[in-house]
């Protein structure tokens, strides 16, 4: 039998088994660290996926808590594709994917597995990611632990695209 260890999935099984809300929305009550958000703008969040499919896998959440893109102010879905144009920016520079899968799942028929709050996901991609493990044995393989994750893209949000 082959293991695959996943230590940042311990506190996740650990903890309460019940959650009332709306995910994003309790992540705003969260401090940044806590709740995986790189960066908080005007009107749009950007926040680490606790599931990723890659490594570095964001999603960009607006605040106002609607079902559907045509539900925000255009004010809003400008500043999120400004947002998302800054993850990848981020991306690129802390992990040098070759590609990238950006884009939402509107509604349950979807596949939004939030779908009363719309997001956008941002994958980075590599040439060969999709290997025999996703492949074949319906397994994906995080080199790297989350909270680290989270500080070097942090870190990278705050000097390359909002530098003092």
């Amino acid at each position: 039998m082959k293991h695959l260890w996943t230590p940042w999935r311990k506190k996740y099984m650990q903890g309460p088994k019940t959650h009332s809300g709306c995910i994003f929305c309790n992540a705003l009550g969260m401090s940044d660290e806590e709740a995986m958000i790189l960066h908080r703008g005007n009107g749009v969040f950007a926040i680490m996926n606790r599931y990723p499919y890659t490594n570095g896998h964001l999603m960009v959440v607006p605040y106002d808590h609607q079902p559907s893109l045509e539900h925000l102010k255009p004010e809003i879905r400008a500043e999120m594709m400004e947002v998302l144009s800054s993850a990848i920016m981020v991306l690129r520079k802390a992990y040098r994917p070759q590609g990238f899968n950006l884009g939402g799942n509107i509604g349950e028929a979807a596949g939004a597995g939030v779908a009363d709050h719309v997001h956008l996901h941002v994958l980075p991609r590599w040439n060969g990611d999709t290997n025999f493990m996703t492949a074949i044995g319906e397994t994906r393989v995080i080199p790297e632990e989350m909270c680290d994750t989270w500080q070097n893209l942090r870190a990278l949000w705050t000097s390359e695209v909002h530098p003092k």
